[in-house]
């Protein structure tokens, strides 16, 4: 819409393609509610106020509106299907813009898989920003299906859907100005760089921020996220499936500082997304806990668009994009219409009729496993090991000192003391690297689970109570073309396909949520009491949030930011 005519719709000298009467506006803004009309033109708002005509008209019977909701940072992947099949989940949720970070798929299939996203957003009913991968591989010490460079990233600098620099995971490059570290930070110079600063503190913490690093959303406690936020980052508050921070975090912010916030979700999966929700179910926790709820909106909106510099959306003020939602109750927010660009793309939790997902790109298998090379076996080789301890409803883990159970000279399992084997197999270029190790906290009393999952280099990773299990369940993973998979001894319990890149599916979410929920339910049969154990297993091989973790190349103190033996002398 050219800018004169926008002006006289303003004006009300021309009239509005839509006006939205008998409604109460949620101003994110100037920090109040009232009754008032919305007139759109071109796809966005034109006035805010009565006398104005339009050639439609809509009563919302005294609803609630507020700006269309947006996510600080998530990866799509982690849903288990393609971005459009995923707005089909959230936008009817609410949810109008999310910034995305494809550093999963980016791991597996470099910028062909970062091409895949941006293709597979095209024509969904929600917008979808990226950072770009600022850590492909994560670190030295895993083996990855790509590695992007400061120039490979500087070649998304044109792209409009292209923001900055996401998520920097390899903060003690970062602090010891490692020259590939510092080559993307100058690559995205005065552009949003994201952070992922896990515990970091005092210098250390200076220096990254000094690094024209603005953000983080590993904070785990009050005192963690206060520090950073007097240190100049903006704090992302996370609800994801795995990682509950969002209500430790929130007695932080007040009236002062509360434009440092923003909510974000990380990663959710398919049941978490159907049942509980998206952004709207962190607003509604938000509030739940005593913010209010225009404080709460607030976050999920201009302040996430604001320091991502969308200033075109987050607020419905005249020239903003007309991307709102209408809700009954302010208390718990519940979206009951969402409007994108001025047009119904949501009603009653459904995506309206021609909104829905189309097929995704064509993408490359990407399992290649030298089974030949692969050895579970564990020579014992001392009396005490390294036990990874995962730790319910967080990211971190335990670095713990165990003794081992052996058994003819070997370390084995032992799910009486909550003590499984862990393996993580290479399978990008079957170079046959397998680490091995062992984890508590899943719980498993018999048999194996196998994912394809395994933030961030996504190789083959198995956790169960004997090598039989482990093996059948790892092999029909690698055979589904990537996958999760429950297993006892040879038989095959439940399985999840996940043929794009061995992350996403290419069936429709509610298949994807049947499959996964038969597939936790039979990890539950098993032993295992997590609310999703695959989510839990995928990120302890994630070596850049601490405590120990394991790779295809052997178990990494991540506080160290070095490799460990698994016997302790």
């Amino acid at each position: 819409m050219e800018l004169a005519t926008r002006i006289r719709h303003a004006a009300g000298e021309q009239p509005a393609d839509l006006l939205l009467t008998h409604l109460r506006l949620v101003d994110v803004l100037a920090g109040e509610v009232y009754p008032t009309e919305i007139a759109i033109a071109g796809g966005l708002v034109v006035g805010v106020g009565p006398g104005y005509a339009a050639r439609e008209t809509l009563d919302l019977g005294g609803a609630y509106v507020a700006p269309g909701l947006l996510d600080a940072h998530v990866h799509v992947e982690s849903a288990m299907v393609p971005p459009a099949e995923f707005a089909r989940a959230v936008v009817p949720r609410g949810t109008t813009t999310v910034i995305t970070d494809p550093h999963e798929i980016a791991n597996v299939l470099g910028l062909e898989g970062i091409r895949f996203m941006l293709e597979s957003a095209k024509g969904s009913p929600m917008s979808m920003f990226v950072m770009a991968p600022s850590c492909v591989p994560a670190t030295h010490m895993e083996s990855s299906g790509a590695s992007l460079d400061a120039v490979d990233l500087a070649s998304f600098q044109s792209s409009p859907w292209v923001l900055g620099l996401a998520e920097v995971m390899n903060f003690p490059g970062v602090v010891a100005a490692d020259p590939d570290v510092l080559a993307k930070l100058h690559a995205f110079a005065g552009k949003v760089i994201d952070g992922h600063a896990p515990g970091l503190s005092g210098r250390a913490l200076a220096a990254y921020a000094a690094a024209g690093i603005g953000s983080d959303h590993e904070s785990t406690t009050l005192a963690e996220a206060r520090e950073k936020l007097r240190l100049g980052l903006t704090v992302f508050l996370r609800e994801a499936t795995n990682a509950h921070n969002l209500l430790d975090l929130l007695p932080l912010v007040n009236v002062a500082n509360q434009q440092r916030f923003c909510l974000c979700t990380d990663d959710r999966q398919p049941s978490d997304l159907l049942d509980q929700g998206h952004i709207d179910h962190l607003v509604r926790l938000a509030i739940a806990a005593g913010l209010d709820p225009v404080t709460a909106l607030r976050l999920a909106t201009w302040n996430t668009a604001a320091y991502f510099r969308l200033h075109d959306r987050g607020a419905l003020t005249p020239g903003r994009r007309a991307d709102l939602i209408v809700f009954a109750d302010l208390a718990a927010p519940r979206p009951h219409l969402v409007l994108r660009r001025g047009e119904v793309v949501a009603r009653d939790g459904a995506l309206v009729p021609g909104g829905g997902s189309r097929p995704a790109p064509h993408l490359r298998g990407t399992m290649s496993v030298d089974w030949e090379a692969v050895d579970l076996a564990i020579p014992a080789r001392g009396e005490r090991l390294r036990v990874i301890g995962a730790v319910p409803d967080q990211l971190v883990t335990e670095h713990r000192i165990e003794a081992a159970t052996r058994v003819r000279g070997f370390a084995v399992a032992d799910p009486a003391r909550d003590l499984l084997k862990m393996a993580v197999i290479e399978r990008h270029r079957a170079s046959g690297a397998v680490g091995t190790g062992f984890v508590s906290g899943l719980g498993l009393r018999g048999g194996a689970l196998a994912s394809s999952v395994a933030h961030d280099h996504h190789n083959l990773v198995v956790i169960g109570a004997d090598d039989l299990s482990m093996l059948t369940a790892a092999r029909r993973a690698a055979h589904l073309g990537g996958g999760m998979v429950v297993a006892a001894g040879e038989q095959v319990l439940a399985e999840v396909p996940l043929p794009l890149a061995g992350l996403m599916s290419d069936k429709p979410i509610e298949q994807v949520r049947a499959r996964l929920d038969h597939a936790i339910a039979a990890a539950r049969e098993l032993g295992s009491p997590l609310h999703d154990p695959f989510m839990a297993m995928s990120f302890l091989a994630l070596e850049v949030i601490p405590s120990l973790k394991l790779t295809d190349q052997g178990l990494v103190d991540v506080e160290r930011f070095e490799q460990v033996p698994l016997w302790v002398a």
